[in-house]
């Protein structure tokens, strides 16, 4: 798949389908230079496959129409396909975020897609420009002025210390930002991300590109197709958000995120209540024992017989994390059912307090795919930069305290968490007319777009994925009756339709409902 690139103004007239790389474009990018990686950046890859891989560094402009104000490296890591011969071209992947790292993502190719892709295809990693190792965007020059700002970030704040608190925090993150970010910080968008991928599409030599991108990676590959249709061969985007909808007006997109977290959370009560012993929190009512819990939580914490307690801002933040990941739900239902008895302690259990261990809900456990979506700080504040640039955020923060009250409402476990996120965080965001794609998504590429969604993903709930199919000109949703986040290497039906579709723009039939490999509470062997 030798092919040709872009000029360096490629993108900017998005309105309407490009033209295709033409043959008098052959040689306007300069093509990437493998070399050797670094024994830390094959961490973990046995010695005999060392030889598949090799790393480069990238250079861009940090604005494609404004060469002034110079340019980044991004990170980039190759997995050579293994049957060269019949080679298709170059896979480029994405796992979400934003702010997730997509470098190491090819040496873990085998926990997503079939062999044969994995001959097929050079699988190419990449963290997106201010992310991990390209160049990274940080607001803060220590780890102390990070650790004050952030512990004053409440996830779940109920008092009006704490909403005051919380939402000053953010003003204080805001102008740390505005500090020490550097000229990176207005050039943070998808559409920036997507005109680096472009290039580095040329780069590799392919006239078109193959793409998977999980979570937030869905909003990078609707944007390509729709900025570059004619350079689309193959899109894979799983767990899918509403482009539209995201990029209109992030408060609404925000509270119906809060929505999707309910339905999942409702599934597994329902799902635990259907395997009965199973699922160890399934006596009684599983959703009211829950409710029951989450209640006593948002007046005060629970006492653990150790002496510990757990209080609302644990619950929430790790019950959200575990919803990505269904392997996570019997440990999660054995932690639900130890809280559960000490709020309401079984008769045999009243005189004599029983040790609680909890599993997970100790841990923050999060999804595989979608890369730390809410995770605390760690070295880089790119999350925000890309969501507080894509997201039309026009409230005003002192509204976040109202928005969070009339979410709470119609989701109750989820509202004012997702609330005094990106909602409290963007109105005091320092980022000044960051260049945006914000459609149209119609256009037409030649062959669909393969749209993955679940029917119980917490991050990104199904009607997204629908919406997604409806939005862009040429897509096939594929629906996955399965709980989780993301679902790609843990459906053998979705991988093999994925396989053919990469390989040999196969496009499955429509309308079907794909099983995951494993329901919750099965046994695995």
């Amino acid at each position: 798949m030798a092919g040709a690139a872009l000029t360096g103004a490629s993108g900017t007239a998005v309105a309407a389908p490009d033209a295709g790389t033409s043959a008098a474009q052959v040689g306007a990018t300069a093509p990437v230079t493998w070399g050797a990686c670094t024994a830390d950046q094959l961490r973990g890859v046995p010695a005999d496959q060392v030889k598949f891989y090799s790393c480069a560094r990238y250079r861009v402009p940090i604005d494609h129409d404004n060469a002034a104000l110079g340019t980044i490296d991004i990170a980039m890591l190759k997995r050579a396909a293994k049957t060269p011969d019949k080679k298709v071209g170059s896979l480029f992947l994405n796992p979400g975020g934003p702010g997730g790292s997509g470098f190491r993502m090819p040496i873990g190719g085998a926990n997503y897609f079939q062999p044969q892709v994995l001959d097929r295809f050079d699988l190419i990693g990449f963290d997106p420009r201010g992310v991990g190792a390209s160049n990274p965007l940080k607001c803060f020059t220590t780890q102390e002025d990070a650790n004050d700002v952030f512990a004053a970030q409440i996830p779940v704040p109920l008092s009006r210390q704490e909403i005051s608190g919380t939402l000053a925090s953010y003003r204080d993150y805001g102008q740390f930002c505005k500090n020490n970010a550097g000229a990176l910080l207005n050039h943070m968008s998808t559409k920036d991300v997507v005109r680096d991928l472009d290039k580095m599409r040329a780069a590799v030599g392919d006239q078109k590109l193959t793409f998977v991108g999980f979570s937030y990676g869905t909003l990078i590959g609707s944007t390509y197709t729709s900025m570059f249709p004619k350079q689309s061969r193959a899109i894979v985007i799983d767990g899918n958000v509403d482009p539209a909808l995201r990029t209109s007006d992030g408060v609404q997109y925000d509270r119906e995120r809060a929505r999707g977290f309910e339905i999942a959370l409702d599934g597994f009560l329902r799902k635990c209540a259907q395997v009965g012993p199973k699922c160890s929190f399934s006596s009684g009512t599983p959703r009211e024992k829950f409710d029951e819990i989450r209640d006593y939580l948002r007046q005060q914490p629970i006492k653990l017989p150790d002496g510990s307690s757990y209080d609302i801002n644990a619950f929430t933040s790790t019950v959200s994390g575990v919803l990505y990941s269904p392997t996570s739900f019997p440990p999660l239902a054995d932690d639900l059912q130890a809280l559960y008895n000490v709020v309401h302690p079984p008769a045999a259990q009243t005189q004599t307090a029983q040790a609680v261990e909890l599993k997970v809900l100790r841990s923050g456990a999060n999804g595989r795919a979608d890369a730390n979506p809410d995770s605390p700080y760690v070295g880089d504040d790119s999350y925000f930069a890309v969501n507080c640039s894509d997201k039309k955020i026009t409230v005003k923060q002192e509204k976040v305290p109202e928005i969070a009250a009339k979410w709470e409402k119609e989701s109750p476990t989820f509202g004012r968490y997702q609330a005094f996120s990106d909602v409290a965080g963007c109105p005091v965001w320092p980022a000044k007319k960051p260049d945006v794609y914000r459609g149209p998504w119609q256009a037409k590429t030649d062959t669909p777009v393969l749209v993955i969604g679940n029917y119980y993903d917490p991050a990104t709930q199904y009607l997204f994925s629908k919406r997604m199919a409806d939005e862009l000109g040429n897509a096939r949703l594929l629906s996955v009756d399965a709980f989780g986040h993301c679902i790609l290497g843990d459906s053998l039906g979705v991988d093999k339709a994925t396989a053919d579709y990469l390989i040999d723009l196969k496009v499955p039939a429509n309308g079907q409902v794909f099983q995951p490999n494993v329901q919750p509470f099965e046994a695995t062997t």
